[in-house]
């Protein structure tokens, strides 16, 4: 295989939840990997519009053509919109997610803002991107990053989960329409450093982490550029028999075997 299967110089990615985390991660790392030679267009979309221009900022003083699109990944015609008005995107990342109060304290309203953002926004995101590739006959990756609690063995999904069926569906319209439309789901049950596992006190975020590293073989936890790398290699053309899989760049927490 040619080195070249590794660029993503002047494709397009298509990137929800840009504002931050790993989505922020996500979205600087393909722009740089195209800005190698010639820059990439990475379309960012989250609803925090501060947060976009600080992921956009560094894309464009290296070069860089990003353009930042504020909005609700809950709203259909709006997700609809952006993603025609981005073009065909070669790769798609979901990484919008929230997460809201403990399961005791949920309440319905933010039980339904929950499975909106992180569920129904994710499927809804990733149908217009299939259809806007499988329409033009463009190969590319759409990866989703479904968020699950750390458990010493065995992944489980919390209330904060995104969906599992559309890692393993887009294979079987891959193959009826002879475009590869689906190279994964990049999963992380390990802790991520992030605004979503933020604590909002030292202490308190001390702890968290003390319990996690104790049970990570790396001895660490992990930060919003270990899963932006894992989307990074699922992106290019180097993983393009890479599909319906679920990575877990998690420090060894979680081996399903």
């Amino acid at each position: 295989m040619s080195p070249s299967a590794y660029g993503l110089t002047g494709r397009t990615a298509f990137v929800t939840g840009a504002a931050s985390g790993i989505g922020r991660a996500g979205a600087v790392l393909l722009a740089r990997a195209g800005m190698n030679l010639h820059p990439a267009n990475p379309h960012l979309a989250d609803r925090d519009e501060p947060g976009l221009e600080e992921t956009a900022a560094p894309i464009a003083r290296e070069g860089g053509t990003v353009h930042p699109r504020p909005l609700d990944v809950t709203d259909c015609r709006v997700l609809a919109v952006a993603v025609g008005a981005a073009g065909t995107p070669h790769v798609r990342a979901a990484a919008a997610g929230i997460c809201t109060s403990t399961v005791l304290e949920t309440r319905e309203e933010d039980l339904g803002r929950v499975l909106a953002v992180n569920f129904k926004g994710v499927l809804h995101a990733c149908q217009e991107a299939a259809r806007s590739m499988i329409s033009s006959g463009t190969r590319g990756p759409i990866v989703t990053m479904p968020r699950a609690r750390w458990t010493p063995r065995v992944p489980a999904c919390s209330a904060t989960a995104s969906p599992s069926r559309p890692p393993s569906s887009p294979p079987r319209r891959s193959r009826s329409r002879r475009a590869r439309t689906a190279s994964g789901s990049t999963r992380s049950p390990g802790w991520i450093r992030a605004p979503l596992t933020d604590r909002h006190e030292p202490a308190a975020q001390e702890r968290a982490e003390a319990a996690m590293v104790r049970h990570a073989p790396l001895r660490r936890v992990g930060e919003p550029e270990d899963i932006a790398h894992a989307v990074r290699t699922l992106a290019c053309d180097a993983s393009s028999f890479t599909t319906g899989q679920i990575p877990r760049p998690n420090g060894g927490v979680a081996m399903p075997w």
